[in-house]
């Protein structure tokens, strides 16, 4: 905690996910946790409901940002539900929830994700997820990570 406040990371990934996505999500959740850091994502299945269950099971606080307008929807491993009623446009409060983004896998909602935190200058973590190259052929500010551990280190600015 800083200043009273509890640090968050918003993990962002697909809501269906692989078996090898949901584990990398879950002990994404798992290190978050164990360093005090809460996990903050769409709420709903796939790679958020793992890194939830991860970070759950650490002893951790999760937060959930839903597209609907009912807490129900999300899964069973959030401490905290917002229903949003804002559809797809609630990635925007996810990514601004966290002081940075990890990103798992995904289809196009994540890519959103990571659009609108590297619009914002958020420090975007991937764990096989998009490649993202600008037009002038330059590859976007996507720090990739090989494992949970040095994507959570480098999402709290512990490694570069």
């Amino acid at each position: 905690m800083s200043g009273g406040r509890a640090r968050m990371v918003a993990v962002v990934g697909g809501a269906e996910c692989s078996p090898q996505e949901g584990a990398l999500a879950e002990t994404v959740g798992k290190e978050l946790a164990s360093r005090g850091v809460a996990v903050v994502c769409g709420g709903r299945g796939g790679v958020m409901e793992a890194a939830c269950r991860g970070a759950r099971e650490a002893g951790g606080l999760t937060v959930g940002i839903l597209p609907g307008v009912s807490g129900a929807e999300g899964n069973p491993h959030l401490s905290v539900a917002i229903p949003t009623g804002l559809g797809h446009a609630r990635n925007s409060l996810v990514v601004l929830a966290g002081e940075a983004v990890i990103a798992i896998g995904g289809g196009p909602g994540t890519l959103s994700e990571i659009g609108i935190a590297l619009k914002l200058g958020r420090r975007v973590i991937g764990l096989s997820t998009w490649e993202a190259v600008r037009p002038d052929g330059k590859q976007a500010e996507i720090l990739r990570a090989k494992t949970a551990g040095e994507a959570v280190d480098l999402a709290l600015g512990l490694k570069t």
